[in-house]
Parts: C-alpha cells; sequence; structure tokens
C-alpha cells in the first residue's frame, strides 16, 4: 500500500516506521525534521527490538500525491491544518486513520472528507521523541483501531491486518466511541495531573475557586512520582471514576475495576512522561480541546457531575493562558 504519515513525531513516526519495516511504500511529510530524516532515516530504540528505516520524505502534501492510507500523528492543536495538508493525499478510496489522542478528531475529518472512509486508531504505547528521527519506545504498543460512526468492515481487518504484519499488535472494535472513552481513563488523570503537579497539590485541591491565582510553576511529574505520593494517587483515581462515570452516562458502560487495572499496568512504566507533560516542558501548546474540555463537555450534557475534572480543565487552561 501506499501510506502517507502526517506529523511525525513520536507517534507517527514509530508506527509509521513499523510499516515501512514490513515493507509498504511510506511516505513521511515532515517540516523541522525534514532535512535529518531525509539524510539518516528513522532509528527506532525500542525495549523489543531497536531497528532503523528510510522511508520516503516531502516537504509537502502535492509531492506525495493521493495515497491508499493516510496516518495521522498531529497533534491535535495543528487540526486547523486538516484543509491544507490532507486534500492532495486523498482520493475516493483512501483509508484515512486518526491516532490523535481525545474525543472530537474524527468529526472534524468527517466535515472534510467521506465519513464512510474515515478510521481512528487508539494507540496504548510509551514513546518519546528524543530527536528528529530519533524514537524512544518504551512500553507497549497496541491498536485499537475501529471505524467512524459503524462496525468494522472488511477494511478494517485489512488495515489491522498490516500493523500486525508490522509487528504492531493490533484489535479490531465495533464501537469506536466506547473504546475512546476506555483510552480516556487513562489519558485524563496521568496527562492532566502530571502537568498540574507542576503547581503542588494544595494549589490544585482549591479549585474551582475564583480567587485562586497560580503560585509558582514547579516540575511536571511522571507517573512514578503520582504514584508514589498517595494525595495523587487518589485523585488519579477519582479522576478515573469521574470519567468512567461520563462514559456510562453517555451509554458506554466501563468496569469500575479497569481504573485498578490501569493503574497497576501504568506501575510497571517508571518514570514516564505522558505528552502532555512533554509538550508543557518544551512550552508547546497544549491538547486541552480534544482531551479535556470535550470530554468535559459532553459529561456535562449527559448530567454527569465531574468536578475533579471541572478543576483540572481550569488550572489547565490556566498555564496554557501564556502559550
Amino acid at each position: 500500500m501506499k501510506i502517507a504519515v502526517v506529523g511525525c513525531g513520536a507517534v507517527g513516526s514509530y508506527y509509521g516506521a513499523r510499516v515501512c519495516c514490513a515493507g509498504q511504500d511510506v511516505h513521511f511529510l515532515l517540516r523541522s525534521d525534514y532535512d535529518a530524516v531525509r539524510q539518516s532515516g528513522v532509528t527506532v530504540r525500542s525495549f523489543e527490538d531497536d531497528f532503523h528505516v528510510q522511508p520516503k520524505c516531502a516537504r509537502t502534501p502535492d509531492e506525495i500525491g493521493v495515497c491508499d492510507l493516510v496516518l495521522i500523528g498531529l497533534k491535535t492543536t495543528a487540526n486547523d491544518q486538516f484543509p491544507k495538508l490532507l486534500p492532495p493525499l486523498v482520493g475516493p478510496q483512501t483509508a484515512i486513520v486518526t491516532l490523535q489522542n481525545g474525543l472530537g478528531n474524527p468529526e472534524q475529518l468527517a466535515r472534510l472528507f467521506s465519513p464512510e472512509q474515515i478510521l481512528s486508531g487508539l494507540c496504548f504505547v510509551c514513546l518519546n521523541r528524543v530527536k528528529p528521527g530519533v524514537i524512544h519506545h518504551m512500553e507497549y504498543g497496541m491498536i485499537v483501531l475501529g471505524e467512524f460512526q459503524r462496525r468494522a468492515g472488511p477494511r478494517t481487518q485489512k488495515l489491522a491486518a498490516i500493523f500486525q504484519d508490522a509487528g504492531v499488535p493490533c484489535k479490531v472494535t465495533d464501537n469506536l466511541a466506547q473504546a475512546q472513552w476506555e483510552k480516556l481513563v487513562w489519558n485524563i488523570p496521568f496527562n492532566g495531573l502530571g502537568v498540574a503537579g507542576a503547581v503542588g497539590y494544595d494549589a490544585f485541591t482549591q479549585l474551582p475557586s475564583a480567587n485562586f491565582h497560580l503560585p509558582s510553576v514547579g516540575p511536571c511529574l511522571p507517573t512514578d512520582k503520582l504514584l508514589a505520593d498517595p494525595r495523587w494517587e487518589k485523585l488519579l483515581c477519582e479522576l478515573m471514576l469521574e470519567v468512567i462515570a461520563a462514559g456510562g452516562g453517555l451509554g458506554f458502560e466501563i468496569p469500575v475495576a479497569f481504573a485498578e487495572n490501569q493503574i497497576e499496568r501504568t506501575r510497571t512504566m517508571g518514570a514516564y512522561k505522558a505528552s502532555t507533560l512533554l509538550d508543557f516542558e518544551c512550552g508547546r501548546p497544549l491538547e486541552l480541546e480534544s482531551m479535556f474540555l470535550e470530554p468535559l463537555r459532553r459529561a456535562q450534557q449527559a448530567g454527569v457531575p465531574v468536578p475533579r475534572l471541572a478543576a483540572l480543565c481550569e488550572v489547565l487552561q490556566r498555564l496554557d493562558q501564556p502559550r
């Protein structure tokens, strides 16, 4: 298949490199990393097996042309670039797979292309981009693949087989929306509290308050530090239960035991910094809309009380304002 990777950070580069290594015709759409990747390719340092690939590189989508498959690894803060980056890559038969975080991404794509062309892949993986063209793969890697607003069909199974042939565990779901809420059970607490930890526990627990002022900002809290402090771990659990309740209010039943399972799996990650922490430390805008604000809106519309999520959104918005 001819495959374009749009958004070649940690996620896009890792999965793009995997399918390239398996022999697919892969084209990376690059901006700042173009020279480095064109010259030296992509190196993945993995807990499983290190490998190196030399994908085809392009600066503009017109250089690539229409593809069979487009993998979107863009930060959701760049979704306003969809109309500029995607149309030259998409023909009537092109499958578009967003590998992005949070809610609302397939809906944005469906405003540009036929909904039948759109899928989403939920990535359960610990990755960091170390430098241009170099990815550190620490743990996990599974993708849960589903179709937008419909059950999975033969095309979804075919795409899942491509990932599996590339060494990526890939499960197919008939209920993409359910899977999205299940992923939020981990993403919202560990991404959000990891950044909110920079203002300290006492400051965070004062919210919401009209008189609240952000204190001086300290370091973010990776997963091991959040789980080592009983106060933060309690907040993690409470946030997870709010997300589970919000999902339930929208018709997506997630067992309460799912939260404890996620926490125990996270203990094996060590000092992992989720993507929002890295964005915050590098001064980049945070993925607030898709990962925090849209889930909050949907919970409130369903009439589910989520006070901890509301407080988390408030402090993250204040931290993100200077960006």
